[in-house]
């Protein structure tokens, strides 16, 4: 709003702002109640040009967000094809892509066509899987569009409109209702303009000064004539009539939009003549310091009090003008509703106001109703939204929001809708079956609770008790010829030992502790060690004693007890020593094996040096292999010292167990690889106590009869018996 003679009159609805000199003189200053142009915020250009309008640059900016708020990421733009359109609708595209959101289309309407290229519109629209469509257009140009959307009956779209029509009258008809019901948009900020209503309700066409125009005003409010306009057809007007009764357009204070922005100008133009005028020594701002004079000011000196101006306007809001003489973008948000005439009607849902610290928007979802009187937000998505557990993954040759959704690898997850990536539990956690979060992984380990391990704890337990049972009928028979001829004191330091086999394995069942992932391997090395050598003892023993009873012999010395106790000692030494060497240099220790099974924690202990693992295993292979072969040689001889058949059977089914062991451990995984060793443990125990000591107590329980010297000899004296030569 120009002040003193107006120099330009900007015209808002032409593509191409158009400037006509409006007089000889030009202060070259000039305040727009409605020129959205963003071309002319470019200061080089119009140095002295303010408005109380935001630019257009605003309103893109606030539809892509708008868009964005609802979660709409797949959408179709339309423009008018001029300055407003393209311009518009481009910053639109450019804010909506830059926020990871696609446009499905771009469809511009020609002003070069007959029919604005209404038909092609109308047609990518229906074609198109896109719900919302964002049309930047002037009522205008959007007409013909419109006229064509309710020829071919296209429903179900959600159409976002730009300030230039979202108001507008010729889309309230009842024709518009099914396709424009539910639309949004960006409404001119609308506020109440004090008296302004006082005034309206004061108008009479007797008294005011432009009877005319006030008289047609009149005839349309009451729907009645004057007689001195020369019909006297339909209802008379009196005069009497009460603009106060009537509540329409034409008297609504509260959604004033343009005309507010008049308003607003005029106290703008007010504000600053008021600062110029208001002047004080302190400031002085111009050259030589001196304020200028309110009767004979250059518009320089004005330009300055407007680009300083700041004023609180009667809606309560701070009122200014930016570096580009822009003033702060606040708009309304308007939802299109079906009232109960048919019509539809813009409703203010919201405002979108850039001035304020908590969030641009302020929009009352519950109050907006959408197509078909739906309450929930409508979706528009070229994809459906990946569930929790899926990760949205791109299809080649599509936009970005036309995507497949693929569940999450193994052991990782996603806790969000539409996740970009997929991203791994800590070591500890795993997924759960629907792979949006991490839960810890359970430790498996053999375990007295369960089954297997308790199975195997009572099993170990029990058979400990049979040495000891055997043990004692040894005792209370030690003084009979079979014990005798059998090494009782070696006999018992056997089962003493092989009870001590048995009870080993019980280090291997529950959590192992780095106690016990120290002692179990050498306990039952030792164990068995002492067990194996006391079965080599026996063995060399009786081949001791057969060489001893021949002629001429001096082996006899060799068949005493001590002999045998050095053998038992010298193995279990030797075993003693590799056990203190590998715990000292490389000790077993609990490790955690996350990748057998990335599901589980195997809680397992780590042998620490495979080397002497596997040494001490060796060692106990070649003493157990040497008691078998020397065994097997002295197989037949006498019965006296037959010992060495039940020698040569344990030892046999000792080896068997132990060379199966090997492949079984290396198929078995966790808790079944500490459980196959278990076995191979009480299986081997089992071996050399049925093969070593079953025959013998038979006969000492149920056949006492040849529990004798005579019996034992017997053999010996049959004729025809040969010595065995070794």
């Amino acid at each position: 709003m120009p002040i003193g003679r107006s120099p330009w009159r900007c015209h808002r609805s032409c593509s191409l702002l158009k400037f006509t000199p409006a007089g000889s003189y030009s202060w070259g200053l000039q305040v727009s109640h409605f020129s959205t142009s963003r071309l002319l915020s470019d200061r080089n250009k119009f140095p002295s040009f303010f408005r109380t309008v935001p630019s257009d640059a605003f309103q893109s900016q606030g539809l892509a967000k708008l868009v964005l708020y609802f979660g709409w990421t797949w959408v179709g733009l339309v423009a008018v094809d001029n300055d407003y359109g393209t311009q518009g609708i481009q910053l639109v595209k450019q804010e909506i892509v830059k926020a990871g959101a696609c446009v499905a289309f771009i469809v511009y309407i020609l002003g070069s066509q007959a029919d604005r290229n209404a038909q092609h519109i109308v047609k990518v629209i229906k074609e198109s899987t896109v719900r919302v469509v964002v049309v930047f257009a002037t009522e205008l140009d959007f007409l013909p569009v419109a006229e064509e959307i309710l020829r071919q009956n296209l429903r179900g779209k959600i159409f976002i409109a730009s300030e230039g029509w979202s108001t507008s009258f010729l889309y309230s008809m009842e024709k518009f209702a099914p396709f424009f019901s539910g639309s949004i948009g960006f409404a001119l900020y609308s506020g109440i303009i004090p008296g302004f209503e006082h005034f309206l309700h004061k108008l009479h066409p007797a008294e005011d000064l432009q009877q005319t125009w006030v008289r047609m005003f009149w005839e349309e409010v009451f729907n009645c004539t004057f007689l001195s306009m020369g019909n006297r057809t339909g209802r008379q007007c009196t005069g009497m009539e009460s603009l106060t009764s009537v509540q329409n357009s034409y008297n609504d204070n509260s959604n004033l939009r343009a005309t507010y922005n008049v308003y607003t100008a005029v106290h703008v133009f007010a504000k600053a003549l008021m600062d110029l005028q208001t002047c004080n020594d302190g400031e002085r701002p111009f050259f030589r310091k001196i304020c200028a004079d309110i009767k004979d000011f250059k518009p320089w000196q004005l330009l300055y009090y407007m680009k300083k101006l700041r004023m609180t306007l009667s809606n309560g809001k701070e009122f200014f003008f930016d570096e580009n003489g822009d003033p702060p973008a606040i708009y309304d948000i308007v939802n299109r509703q079906l009232g109960p005439e048919g019509s539809i009607q813009p409703m203010k849902i919201g405002s979108y106001d850039t001035t304020t610290s908590n969030g641009v928007f302020s929009i009352k979802t519950g109050a907006i109703i959408w197509d078909n009187g739906e309450k929930e937000v409508p979706q528009s998505l070229c994809s459906k939204t990946c569930p929790l557990g899926y990760r949205k993954a791109t299809k080649i040759g599509e936009p970005v929001c036309c995507y497949q959704c693929v569940s999450c690898p193994l052991g990782e997850i996603s806790n969000e809708t539409d996740a970009l990536e997929c991203f791994s539990c800590p070591w500890d956690k795993w997924p759960n079956l629907q792979k949006t979060h991490c839960v810890p992984k359970p430790e498996d380990y053999l375990s007295y609770e369960e089954p297997l391990g308790t199975t195997l704890a009572f099993i170990n337990i029990l058979s400990s008790l049979v040495p000891c049972v055997l043990l004692r009928i040894l005792t209370l028979n030690k003084s009979s010829a079979l014990v005798k001829a059998s090494n009782y004191s070696v006999s018992c330091l056997l089962l003493g030992s092989l009870s001590l086999c048995f009870l080993c394995s019980l280090f291997f069942i529950g959590y192992p502790k780095p106690e016990k992932c120290l002692l179990r391997q050498a306990a039952f090395g030792m164990a068995f060690v002492l067990c194996v050598s006391c079965i080599l003892a026996k063995t060399i023993t009786v081949l001791f004693a057969f060489i001893a009873i021949k002629p001429r012999s001096n082996m006899k010395k060799w068949t005493n007890a001590w002999v045998s106790y050095m053998i038992i000692s010298a193995c279990f030494i030797l075993q003693f020593l590799l056990c203190v060497s590998w715990l000292s240099l490389s000790p077993p220790f609990m490790e955690y094996d996350l990748h057998t099974n990335p599901a589980l924690i195997i809680v397992e202990c780590n042998e620490g040096s495979p080397i002497a693992f596997w040494t001490m295993l060796g060692y106990l292979f070649i003493l157990a292999t040497v008691s078998f072969l020397v065994a097997f040689l002295v197989r037949k001889l006498p019965d006296s010292f037959n010992e060495a058949q039940y020698i040569t059977f344990s030892m046999l089914a000792f080896l068997c167990v132990w060379v199966s062991f090997i492949p079984a451990t290396l198929s078995a995984q966790g808790k079944y690889t500490v459980a196959m060793e278990i076995f191979a443990v009480t299986a081997s125990s089992w071996a050399i106590l049925i093969c070593m000591f079953l025959p013998k107590c038979f006969i000492i329980v149920f056949r006492p009869d040849r529990n004798c010297k005579d019996y034992v000899m017997e053999r010996q004296r049959r004729p025809g018996v040969k010595a065995y030569r070794i």
